[in-house]
């Protein structure tokens, strides 16, 4: 079923170009979620605030070791808890309301709070904000499909089990973590725990809470993880302020510095490539040779 009610995240063959998503902006600046995500029939989609600072984002893209890069970008993510980081960032012009949506950013609480989200290749070092949970199929079906319904399978397996399944714990690994399989192995590791937990609580059976504390996880975030993950309402899923467009005053300045540099359309241009060679009556295709690489302008 199509999702994108633009169509920009498929092949155009009038024009022959994969166009990029625009991520609804319309809708998310008033508050509203994406198409593709409100339309969603798995209601596996969440959207949230998340603070980083910016000012790290270099350092930490330029990690060395790869497998290194997926904490680095975990380290950026400020706690909107802490009340130097609210207080600085009502200094930098955040509202309370973009504050309080992230400190309920669904989000939040999946990729930094319990970390079963993932950022896909980080070794691009693209610092993606776009998170992926990995899939229990591989490892739940040994637990509970036909031969598990039999009774031929354990539950108190599940921590071994993950542990041996080593080809789609690698494979997953090379998609999230580049190959660092300890942090995805934990989150499967979370995530089938909860599962089991919850059927003893539905089913008033006894459980061990030992499991749990291995896990790093209280009772109290277990069941949590289990309302954001199986049972979230609307509002739980799409934490989203509006933009405030009151509160810009000249959105046309504002806007980003555009063709030859500066804060608006021609200024503090003098002295750059490009005049400069114009001036020197060279040509068009002369001048990009030298100005541009790569798409962008060359220092």
């Amino acid at each position: 079923m199509t999702g994108c009610p633009y169509k920009k995240v498929y092949f155009n063959w009038k024009t022959n170009k994969a166009e990029k998503c625009t991520f609804c902006f319309p809708r998310i600046e008033a508050g509203l979620p994406t198409v593709c995500s409100e339309t969603c029939t798995g209601r596996m989609r969440y959207l949230g605030v998340l603070l980083y600072d910016a000012d790290r984002v270099e350092e930490a893209a330029s990690a060395e070791n790869e497998q290194e890069l997926y904490e680095k970008q975990l380290d950026l993510f400020l706690n909107p808890f802490d009340e130097a980081v609210i207080e600085q960032a009502q200094k930098d012009g955040l509202s309370m309301e973009w504050i309080e949506a992230a400190q309920n950013s669904p989000v939040y609480k999946l990729a930094i709070e319990y970390k079963l989200a993932f950022p896909l290749h980080p070794e691009y070092r693209t610092m993606p904000m776009v998170w992926y949970c990995p899939p229990l199929s591989p490892i739940m079906s040994y637990f509970e499909g036909k031969q598990a319904q039999a009774g031929n399978r354990n539950p108190d397996m599940i921590f071994p089990a993950i542990e041996e399944m080593r080809l789609p714990i690698q494979y997953l690994a090379s998609l999230f973590t580049a190959g660092d399989t300890e942090p995805v192995k934990l989150a499967l590791q979370k995530m089938a725990m909860m599962r089991s937990y919850m059927r003893s609580e539905i089913t008033n059976k006894d459980f061990d809470h030992s499991r749990l504390t291995r896990l790093g996880l209280t009772e109290r975030q277990t069941k949590d993880m289990y309302r954001l993950l199986a049972i979230a309402k609307h509002e739980d899923r799409f934490v989203i302020p509006t933009s405030h467009k009151e509160a810009y005053m000249d959105t046309y300045r504002a806007q980003g510095s555009q063709g030859y540099g500066g804060e608006y359309f021609g200024s503090n241009c003098d002295g750059c490539g490009v005049p400069v060679a114009v001036e020197s009556g060279k040509s068009g295709q002369e001048i990009y040779n030298e100005q541009f690489y790569g798409g962008i302008f060359r220092d």
